[in-house]
């Protein structure tokens, strides 16, 4: 008789070794993270720039060199190339070696844009009148520029067209009664003003005269009057 269970074991052992060859060549031809070029990245100086590009500090060559693998004349290579193409190509950016590290810069070519664009507005102190007005729409708000120009006495269209333009104020609808535009504070004024909201505003009673004070000063300009 023929042992049928040796006949089995035969194929079982059989199919377990070509699956195992084929496992083994699946794996084989699984690349290796590690051995892949600069990370995957297209090219060495692909790789070189995504790292100076997100890094807080100046990246020193070697640290570059380390992370792609590559000698430091390749990537010191890379980076000059990457450098004379930015000036070739006028970008508005240029990488740069300073104190040791690799870094971004914005093109010289490109300060003056760039420091009326960050600078605009930001160091031309507000008047004493564009003061006064804001104090009066953030102790007030939301108020009109009629109800504003009643308290300081003034015309006050101006002042208020420049607080808007400096983000300090902006419209917030109209007032009920007379239709007219009603301002408010910004998120911008509280930065400005150190706070995280309007009720952290100083109390202004303790700047008020008191009662009397406020006689003397009404009998003072009564004389003058007269």
């Amino acid at each position: 008789m023929i042992d049928q269970t040796e006949g089995s074991d035969a194929v079982d052992t059989e199919l377990d070794t070509e699956f195992d060859t084929e496992l083994d060549t699946e794996l084989d031809t699984e690349p290796d993270i590690e051995t892949v070029p600069w990370g995957g990245a297209p090219s060495l100086k692909a790789a070189v720039e995504a790292l100076v590009l997100v890094a807080v500090e100046p990246v020193t060559t070697i640290e570059l060199a380390q992370a792609t693998s590559e000698p430091v004349d390749a990537v010191t290579a890379a980076l000059s190339e990457l450098a004379a193409e930015y000036l070739a190509d006028q970008r508005g950016f240029a990488i740069r070696e300073v104190a040791g590290g690799w870094r971004f810069y914005t093109s010289p070519q490109c300060a003056d844009l760039l420091r009326s664009w960050v600078l605009d507005g930001q160091q031309a102190r507000l008047t004493q009148a564009a003061l006064e007005t804001l104090a009066v729409i953030a102790y007030k708000q939301p108020v009109t520029r009629a109800r504003i120009s009643a308290i300081r006495g003034v015309n006050v269209d101006g002042v208020v067209r420049t607080l808007v333009s400096r983000g300090l104020i902006t419209e917030v609808g109209t007032d009920p009664a007379s239709q007219a535009i009603l301002y408010s504070t910004t998120e911008y004024f509280l930065e400005r003003m150190g706070i995280s909201a309007l009720t952290e505003l100083p109390d202004v009673s303790a700047y008020l005269p008191d009662l009397a004070q406020l006689d003397e000063f009404l009998d003072e300009a009564n004389i003058s009057n007269d």
